[in-house]
């Protein structure tokens, strides 16, 4: 095979990494997560309490809105921040190369020279780049920023505000169609086997250990179920 022929192989076969995904990736696992956690452990909660059906499900659905905007509105509030810190460090380096762009191209010189270029080697590649996009160059490898991990935050918002909503469903739906009696080892049961499944996508999809993440997600989620049923009891009792 020819050298034209082997770099046109490469350049028609892309690489998908899940880095790739990470934006979208992290709140729609948060999202579900606690959807999921956060109104099962609720109802599970209210229902120790020894609560009517009509009450767990009153509170399943309150918890279902208030936790799907409170998602919504924190993601886009955070990530609303690191765009706009995002946005800062880069005028605050457009106006760095303008005024000072000799030192600049040392800075980034000196960045190759620590990733092992020789320091003229190092000022030819900071040349170059320099010359076809200096704000890019400086942007990716002096403060660390790319196309991959840029803020996005109403996609953050969405996204987070719909898996959470998506993930609250499951109890609900269970209280819906379960009866009275029994609800709450089920309600747990399902929970548990929902958070192993999504705990497994989650690491399918962003390419991480498999038992690990399922692990991970099933013991903080039997943990917070345990300890909201065990305030419910206890209140219950109480009254």
């Amino acid at each position: 095979m020819t050298s034209e022929k082997k770099v046109a192989k490469f350049r028609s076969h892309p690489e998908r990494h899940a880095v790739s995904r990470i934006g979208w990736l992290r709140a729609a696992v948060l999202g579900a997560n606690d959807g999921i956690i956060s109104t099962a452990s609720l109802i599970v909660g209210v229902a120790a309490s020894g609560a009517d059906k009509p009450a767990i499900l009153i509170s399943g659905g309150a918890a279902l809105v208030a936790g799907a905007m409170s998602m919504g509105a924190g993601e886009y509030v955070s990530v609303s921040s690191q765009s706009e810190t995002e946005r800062a460090d880069l005028a605050k380096e457009r106006k760095e190369l303008t005024e000072q762009p000799e030192m600049e191209r040392r800075e980034l010189a000196d960045i190759y020279v620590r990733r092992g270029l020789d320091e003229s080697l190092a000022l030819q590649v900071a040349d170059q780049l320099m010359a076809h996009d200096a704000l890019d160059a400086h942007a990716r490898d002096e403060l660390g920023m790319s196309e991959i991990a840029t803020a996005r935050p109403l996609q953050a918002a969405f996204t987070s505000a719909i898996t959470f909503s998506a993930g609250a469903l499951l109890p609900l739906a269970l209280v819906s169609a379960l009866s009275r009696h029994g609800l709450i080892p089920l309600i747990i049961a399902a929970t548990l086997l929902c958070l192993a499944i999504l705990g497994a996508l989650g690491a399918r999809a962003g390419g991480a250990p498999l038992t690990r993440s399922i692990l991970r997600v099933s013991f903080w989620g039997a943990l917070a179920l345990a300890v909201t049923a065990g305030i419910g009891r206890l209140f219950g009792a109480i009254a």
